[in-house]
């Protein structure tokens, strides 16, 4: 039975309770992503620092550090199951608090990491195992604090507070493209390989304390509080008493079918905001401030359009909006390439190029956290839409790097990123094409 979460405790606009569960749910987000941003900016030199012993390729240790950080991506729905049960469970708020804690502490200790230099073999090994638990940590992230904001959210604003987890991947995209920008302007070429490159990781310490004071100031979700109230004494965990819960092969099929339709989010943006730097640097010869700049052009485009485009699915429906978005990756994304492959075109036309393609991309992004969380019931919904992300990342946005530039070497054909974010978007295109066009007007399901 579908019930609605804005009964008596429906939020009002602009509630306190609201505001704070938009905060405390997407700060950790924004960390989340300012390390994999980071790590993905600064890639080519944690190659030379950790995968490229004397005599190794620089492209074999690009392909290295790709595959570090695509088995990090794998760890995700494992987090995702894990936390998610656990969130699930006994609540949003202290699962959330135990991932903050888990992301920020590996994330700093790649800071201090010695390197294959000091260290030898196990200098990557060290690096791996950290990404691993970030991975871990970040599979419990996105399912938690996207149920608390959607839960918290007043009446037809799902969309809108949704996309602020959307809004803060681009925010903390930028800081990390913002932080390796200025460090790579007020370092030399020596000093940022030698110790600059730690500076962006050491930082997430203070803001993973700033985060985790947010997040005890947190309160439980009425809807889960609601189930709690529902459990018999002797119970081990939710359910709701309003019907029998969903079976475990409906919740699978809605986790295939959620990871199916994020799946070009996750591939073009992964591709356009993260893989962009290395791409330019190692296929098409930029320098590092050039492809930096690059890729803060694509991610303003991107961070522009999120919460319009949330907020517009509130208007017109998830469908709509994120449908048109995959779509038009599809169509743009053979033409973006070959502007930038062109050493004639101009350089404000490339910029205006990349800042489209991020602008395209957050139409996709905006409103699928809530589209997500529409897909499944309370009781299992941290775990439900947290496994569709995570699924869907793993593959398409974790593996990106890896794919692409494993492709390009092997074939020399500067192409693959269209291909890639093209063909992935094109079956997004079908899978939310699937969407009811009411879903945005529905009560979430108790």
């Amino acid at each position: 039975m579908t019930t609605s979460v804005h009964g008596p405790a429906q939020e009002t606009v602009g509630s306190p309770r609201s505001r704070r569960a938009l905060v405390a749910g997407s700060v950790g987000n924004f960390i989340e992503w300012y390390e994999f941003g980071v790590y993905g900016y600064f890639a080519t030199i944690i190659a030379a620092n950790f995968f490229t012993p004397e005599g190794g390729s620089d492209a074999e240790g690009l392909i290295k550090t790709y595959a570090s950080f695509a088995l990090a991506f794998f760890f995700r729905p494992v987090g995702a199951a894990l936390f998610g049960r656990v969130g699930d469970r006994i609540g949003r708020r202290p699962t959330l608090i135990l991932v903050l804690l888990l992301m920020t502490g590996a994330t700093t200790l790649i800071g201090l990491l010695p390197t294959h230099a000091t260290l030898g073999a196990a200098a990557p090994w060290l690096l791996t195992l950290m990404r691993a638990v970030q991975g871990l940590s970040a599979g419990g992230e996105f399912g938690g604090a996207v149920s608390i904001m959607t839960e918290f959210a007043p009446r037809g604003r799902r969309g809108l507070y949704g996309s602020w987890q959307s809004f803060t991947v681009a925010l903390g995209l930028l800081a990390g493209a913002g932080m390796a920008a200025l460090l790579a302007t007020v370092l030399s070429a020596t000093e940022l390989d030698a110790w600059g490159w730690r500076v962006p990781f050491l930082m997430t310490l203070p803001m993973g304390l700033a985060a985790l004071w947010l997040r005890l100031r947190l309160e439980e979700t009425p809807p889960f509080r609601r189930i709690r109230e529902d459990l018999p004494a002797t119970s081990g965990g939710p359910r709701t008493s309003r019907a029998a819960g969903p079976r475990t092969g409906e919740v699978a099929v809605a986790i295939v079918l959620g990871a199916g339709r994020l799946m070009g989010w996750s591939a073009a943006g992964y591709t356009f905001l993260v893989v962009l730097p290395a791409y330019l640097q190692s296929t098409l010869d930029a320098t590092f401030q050039q492809a930096l700049v690059a890729t803060v052009l694509a991610n303003l485009g991107f961070a522009a359009s999120i919460v319009p485009a949330g907020a517009l699915s509130d208007r017109v429906g998830r469908r709509a909006v994120m449908t048109t978005g995959a779509a038009l990756v599809v169509l743009l994304a053979f033409p973006l390439l070959n502007l930038l492959q062109d050493p004639a075109a101009p350089p404000l036309g490339k910029g205006l190029a990349v800042c489209v393609a991020g602008a395209v991309v957050g139409l996709m992004a905006g409103p699928g956290p809530a589209m997500l969380a529409e897909m499944f019931p309370t009781g299992v919904r941290y775990t439900g839409l947290g496994l569709a992300y995570a699924l869907s990342n793993a593959v398409f946005s974790g593996c990106a790097g890896l794919i692409i530039t494993e492709l390009i070497q092997r074939t020399g054909h500067a192409d693959i990123p269209a291909y890639y974010v093209a063909g992935t978007c094109l079956v997004s295109v079908a899978a939310l094409l699937t969407l009811r066009g009411d879903d945005h007007r529905r009560s979430l399901r108790d």
